[in-house]
């Protein structure tokens, strides 16, 4: 790994982290298929839509997050057995409602973006850019999501805080 001029012990705690996010990647990816597939009421078409937004990226995500660990010469998880193992997300049931579709999946972006936050730690302690940057792109774009499924729970009659 000389050629990346990075700490191989450092790294590995960085892959471990990675990991995580991977398996937590998988199983957000897997939810918002099953949300996809299974949202019903008047919201559909718009829920219906936006998952699948959601869920094409995150498979994007998943690819990246696993080509990082690859570049830092390790191994990605790749069974599902140790996704459902090591991920800090929960699967979820099918017969729910939007509303609490939505309120899941900000509850999930919440243990992402912990997640996320610990892999640049970790990474930042390793002097692992690469990483960070990559990560960090992630974080804002989540951040920006969440607003938006944030936003589309409040009512008309909520209003943001004043400065």
């Amino acid at each position: 790994m000389s050629y990346l001029g990075l700490d191989e012990k450092k790294t590995s705690n960085t892959v471990k982290e990675l990991n995580v996010l991977l398996a937590d990647f998988h199983l957000y990816y897997q939810k918002l298929r099953n949300y996809h597939w299974n949202v019903i009421g008047k919201n559909f078409f718009d829920l219906h839509e936006k998952f699948e937004e959601l869920y094409d990226d995150a498979k994007i995500k998943v690819d990246e997050i696993a080509e990082r660990i690859l570049t830092l010469r390790y191994q990605p998880t790749s069974n599902l057995s140790e996704y459902l193992e090591l991920s800090n997300l929960k699967e979820s049931k099918s017969d729910i409602s939007d509303s609490q579709m939505i309120k899941n999946l900000l509850e999930d972006h919440g243990t992402l973006l912990k997640q996320m936050r610990k892999v640049v730690e970790v990474a930042g302690k390793g002097d692992d850019e690469g990483t960070i940057d990559l990560i960090g792109g992630y974080i804002r774009e989540l951040e920006k999501t969440s607003w938006m499924l944030d936003a589309w729970k409040m009512k008309t009659s909520d209003q943001h805080k004043p400065v």
